[in-house]
């Protein structure tokens, strides 16, 4: 049973998600917020292992709400909510930590998939909205001197499949445009997460962005 937390300021929206959620078997919603307010003690008293967070809230939106969560329970996977007017707070969300993003129009299927592979211990990038994210962090700052140092301790091929991963690349479509197996390039992603201390292959694409490894180039919208 995966436990979910919901918060976001719409009620409309906290109900489709949990009568969505309800309806399917291996999920429970343990609870509601509608904003990030004494979001970290509502986590730390219901143990969820997922929260699906909305970005714009009152009091205190997604992105703060997400760092606060993710410094007290470190465990726990965050799921950012989104619309495609909101590319600075996705590059934002990225630097705090979120598991992944989840567009709100995303039909049922992908909600319910996107919440399985988080909970799962596994990140979670859309392609559309990796687009985005790198187009919003062409506008962020310069990039981080110690970020791009501990880029010396990849191997070339552990560079190559870290970049691959940023530009939004799934692990196949990787193993194609590196002549190389699946299976080889789940080794070089496993033994670069070690590398770099990140968590996930979303933590990956935040640090290729302020190692300086993706050349930030805006995209258009």
């Amino acid at each position: 049973m995966i436990r979910v937390l919901l918060v976001d300021d719409q009620d409309l929206v906290r109900a489709g998600l949990r009568g969505i959620l309800r309806a399917e078997l291996g999920f429970e919603v343990v609870g509601e917020r509608a904003d990030g307010g004494g979001i970290v003690a509502a986590v730390e008293a219901l143990r969820p292992d997922v929260v699906l967070m909305d970005v714009r809230m009152p009091r205190c939106d997604g992105i703060e709400a997400a760092r606060r969560v993710l410094a007290a329970v470190p465990d726990v996977a965050v799921v950012v909510l989104t619309t495609f007017d909101e590319d600075d707070s996705l590059a934002e969300a990225l630097r705090a930590g979120v598991s992944g993003f989840l567009l709100k129009t995303a039909p049922p299927e992908q909600l319910l998939h996107a919440i399985r592979t988080v909970a799962a211990g596994n990140g979670l990038l859309d392609p559309a909205v990796t687009l985005r994210v790198i187009a919003a962090s062409a506008r962020s700052p310069a990039p981080d001197p110690v970020s791009a140092a501990r880029l010396a301790g990849l191997t070339a091929r552990e560079t190559d499949v870290l970049r691959l991963v940023a530009e939004g690349l799934t692990n196949a479509e990787i193993a194609a445009a590196l002549f190389l197996g699946e299976a080889t390039v789940k080794t070089y992603l496993s033994r670069m997460l070690t590398k770099l201390d990140l968590r996930d292959r979303v933590q990956a694409v935040a640090f290729a962005f302020r190692s300086g490894l993706v050349p930030l180039h805006p995209l258009d919208p």
